[in-house]
């Protein structure tokens, strides 16, 4: 086994090891370890089948799955790989109180977007981008009073 198909391999066991902890869809947990299993037994470079545009030959591997390991190939990492390792900060988990604002919502503006504090959200909802995002639920006008209100909250002793 090659190390990119051994590093692939692991990468894929750990994200459905994260998903299952977080007690994510049992499919998608299934696809990446059958995946892993398939990286882990193919006895040619998996950089070889992407070269030749045959990655959807490797049982278990599908277009979502082609477009991470093209992605590895391409940068030597995986996004999703990536914020599924490193979780939120419990300061930004927090932010799943405030109205609208789900788990999901918050890793895309935290791992995709970058925003990391409340004035750096506050400024995103002012520029009315949020609203773009599928997922948010609250209007803009909620969410600014929570946050404003949070911010207080965190100034008095």
């Amino acid at each position: 086994m090659t190390d990119a198909n051994s590093t692939l391999a692991a990468m894929f066991q750990t994200m459905a090891d994260s998903l299952a902890a977080h007690h994510a869809n049992p499919y998608r947990i299934r696809a990446y370890r059958r995946a892993a299993k398939s990286l882990s037994r193919l006895p040619e470079d998996v950089a070889a089948f992407a070269r030749r545009g045959a990655l959807d030959q490797i049982p278990g591997i599908g277009r979502d799955l082609s477009s991470k390991i093209l992605e590895f190939l391409r940068t030597g990492t995986i996004l999703a790989y990536e914020e599924l390792k490193h979780p939120l900060p419990p300061d930004v988990v927090s932010w799943t109180s405030l109205p609208g604002l789900s788990e999901p919502v918050i890793h895309h503006l935290y791992f995709r977007l970058g925003i990391r504090t409340l004035p750096d959200l506050e400024t995103l909802v002012r520029s009315h981008l949020l609203r773009t995002l599928p997922g948010v639920a609250a209007s803009e006008e909620a969410l600014l009073d929570a946050i404003r209100a949070r911010q207080k909250a965190s100034l008095t002793p």
